[in-house]
């Protein structure tokens, strides 16, 4: 498994469904597809997946915080 981190290349809207699906080695438009499908079911899906935009390092930022070290 990869470190979670948002994918500076293949982005639809704010990467954060790439990233997931680059972690459990899925392809991301299965995660994209998961996604939009559990949105069809009761919950903070939308909240999550802001909540993620806002919290996950870009990978700019992940390979500036691994390197500093």
């Amino acid at each position: 498994m990869t470190a979670l981190a948002r994918p500076t290349n293949g982005r639809m809207i704010g990467g954060v469904c790439a990233a997931l699906a680059r972690r459990f080695g899925m392809s991301a438009t299965t995660m994209r597809v998961i996604f939009v499908l559990s949105c069809l079911l009761p919950g903070p899906q939308f909240l999550l997946y802001i909540g993620l935009w806002i919290f996950l390092p870009s990978e700019k930022q992940a390979d500036k915080a691994q390197t500093a070290w």
